[in-house]
């Protein structure tokens, strides 16, 4: 890291979450999943702050039972949440430091301070079309475009921006959770984990 650091993690709520694994889990194996999968990334930030993007009232007792702060940006969708929450939590930065914006379905993140940089820091998924951790120095002047093929579509917002950008292609941040093909996808690696430590 160059500076100091925080970590901002939207979850909009755990209540309708993954409704794509409906066919394969059911609302309360979701809401289980969606947890699990949303602490690991919360530990995954190690001693740097934490700070969960939700207006959800579950949400937000869910992350007070982990001593952790919310930030309640007061606007739907996921762009406009992010934000908001980066201008607020920028105020408190010095110059130097990064805001890291991480999605919450990442059942394997290790370590989010890997994802930094000069200027634009971008942990891709497994097919390089979402932008599953992104950091950036506070204060910067940056459009987020969140969606279907977001890291093309950051890569392009950071050059138009004059902005350096580091891709950081790191296995345990690559792989989220959404379809049941990503289940079958974390089945295979923690098989995998566990063939390498018999």
């Amino acid at each position: 890291m160059t500076g100091p650091a925080v970590v901002a993690i939207p979850i909009r709520s755990f209540s309708d979450a993954k409704t794509r694994l409906s066919g394969v889990l059911s609302a309360s194996d979701r809401r289980r999943l969606a947890e699990a999968m949303a602490e690991r990334v919360v530990r995954a930030a190690h001693d740097l702050p934490v700070f969960i993007i939700s207006d959800d009232v579950d949400v937000a007792r869910w992350a007070g039972r982990l001593g952790v702060e919310v930030v309640a940006p007061g606007v739907t969708g996921l762009n406009a949440s992010v934000t908001a929450a980066v201008g607020h939590l920028g105020t408190d930065l010095p110059p130097g430091g990064r805001i890291i914006i991480a999605h919450a379905d990442l059942p394997r993140a290790h370590d989010l301070r890997v994802v930094t940089g000069d200027g634009i820091a971008i942990a891709p998924d497994t097919e390089r079309d979402g932008s599953n951790v992104l950091s950036l120095p506070a204060g910067t002047d940056f459009t987020f475009r969140y969606g279907p093929a977001s890291f093309d579509a950051h890569c392009r917002e950071a050059t138009a921006r004059g902005l350096e950008v580091a891709v950081i292609d790191d296995e345990s941040l690559a792989l989220d959770v959404d379809d049941p093909a990503d289940l079958a996808a974390l089945a295979d690696a923690d098989e995998s984990d566990l063939r390498r430590r018999s």
